[in-house]
């Protein structure tokens, strides 16, 4: 599948319409673009997907335009400005959002904030005796040069620059380290300031640099762009433990582009569907990055509990007829397009369906999300294979008819020659002369 296995998801739809999310069946292994398996990024078929993971900031309780009465902390930037601003700094943060993105309006807050934050740290850090970072613009944007520059981009007004990046979903936070995107992949975490600060550090750790965010800095910051309670002034202290909390630096999504799906299904015995979709509870999916594009390499159908090696026989040929879809690659050349695939499964007597199958090119609306979908249908008929074998006796019973035929025909022949025999010695001997005295 030739989607990131974060955004992969498998439901089943029965012919009543009730949607059941069946991805947590399925095992989903990260490919890279030759197709090469991630082994160290297998998802366990037990592992449940993570659904408490905060959206935003529930400290930042000052609304986006609040925030920018004094003008945006968070540089907004474009083809060219990234380039520069990458080229220009160690470390670039930038949220790529889409203005029609519930998700991005609701993280706005947090990364303006976030923005704020490590502005303040860096005045701190130079107000302390630390070191001093040059004043750099960029060319679009005002803005002194942060230890990390928190960044954005608006994907409908840069469409093409977020192709470029091979954006997906929106938001999508993207850590550059060097000009380069940082090896963990994407920000995936809890969207909050102290979870985004500490996953920085880590950043800045494993970079080795010379000139890091100071903790306490940081502290004071938070603590004047935030309206903490008794309980969450204690993020001062978890802030040294998160220090060494490991961040997941599973697979990076660059070098991983497609996803391997393997698992079973239950389904009832009656039409319905179920297809593979893009979806993300985090996330809103651009319909125009989503590729369905999937190569089948077994699919079968089966009855429940039955033994493969038991069941009546079939003939050689009808495991051709099962699987028609497997080796098949379906690649879509265009935006908006998908292919779906109806199946008829035949019942038989013996432990398999026979399906019959075609497969066509959907095209979808410019907001929808293409899917990969698979619609099922029993036939009311049947096909009942049965193998029927001689008995022991009916071999003597033919060859016994074999027998007694040649010796009846061989009588018959016998029959007719010794009359025509007699016949021939009996006019030869009437044709004789005879000798009178």
């Amino acid at each position: 599948m030739d989607l990131r296995c974060d955004f992969v998801e498998v439901d089943v739809v029965s012919v009543l319409g009730i949607n059941q999310n069946a991805t947590k069946f399925v095992k989903k292994v990260p490919l890279d673009a030759n197709g090469v398996l991630n082994t160290m990024a297998e998802r366990n078929l037990d592992q449940k997907d993570i659904q408490d993971i905060a959206l935003h900031d529930a400290a930042v309780t000052k609304s986006i335009e609040d925030l920018h009465v004094n003008g945006e902390d968070a540089i907004r930037l474009d083809s060219k400005t990234l380039g520069y601003a990458l080229h220009e700094n160690d470390l670039v943060f930038v949220d790529f959002f889409a203005s029609w993105c519930s998700h991005c309006r609701v993280l706005a807050p947090t990364w303006e904030t976030l923005a704020k934050v490590m502005l303040d740290a860096n005045e701190e850090s130079e107000e302390e005796g630390g070191d001093e970072y040059g004043e750099q613009e960029l060319r679009t944007a005002e803005a002194l040069d942060v230890p990390v520059v928190i960044a954005k981009v608006d994907c409908v007004e840069h469409d093409k620059l977020c192709r470029e990046q091979n954006i997906q979903a929106y938001p999508t936070l993207r850590l550059f380290v060097n000009g380069k995107p940082f090896d963990s992949g994407d920000y995936e975490g809890h969207r909050t300031v102290l979870d985004m600060v500490q996953y920085l550090k880590l950043a800045e750790n494993k970079l080795g640099k010379e000139k890091k965010l100071s903790a306490d800095g940081l502290h004071s910051a938070l603590e004047r762009h935030l309206e903490m309670s008794v309980e969450e002034r204690h993020w001062a202290e978890a802030f040294q433990r998160l220090q060494k909390r490991d961040q997941d630096v599973s697979w990076n999504p660059m070098e991983h582009p497609g996803c391997q799906i393997s698992g079973s299904l239950l389904l009832n015995r009656v039409p319905g569907n179920f297809y593979i979709e893009a979806h993300s509870p985090f996330h809103n999916l651009a319909p125009h990055m989503t590729n369905c594009s999937h190569e089948i390499h077994y699919l079968s159908f089966e009855p429940t509990g039955v033994d493969l090696k038991e069941g009546d026989p079939l003939p050689p040929n009808f495991y051709k007829s099962n699987s028609p879809l497997n080796g098949n690659v379906y690649v879509t050349q265009k935006l908006h397009e998908s292919y779906h695939h109806y199946i008829k499964l035949i019942s038989t007597n013996g432990n398999k369906f026979q399906v019959l199958q075609s497969s066509q090119l959907a095209s979808y609306p410019h907001d929808d999300t293409p899917e990969a979908k698979f619609i099922l249908d029993l036939s009311p008929i049947a096909v009942s294979y049965e193998k029927i074998s001689r008995k022991w006796y009916d071999y003597i019973t033919s060859l016994m008819a074999i027998i007694g035929g040649t010796f009846t025909v061989v009588g018959f022949l016998d029959s007719g020659i010794r009359v025509a025999t007699r016949k021939r010695i009996k006019l030869s001997h009437n044709n004789k002369p005879r000798t009178i005295y």
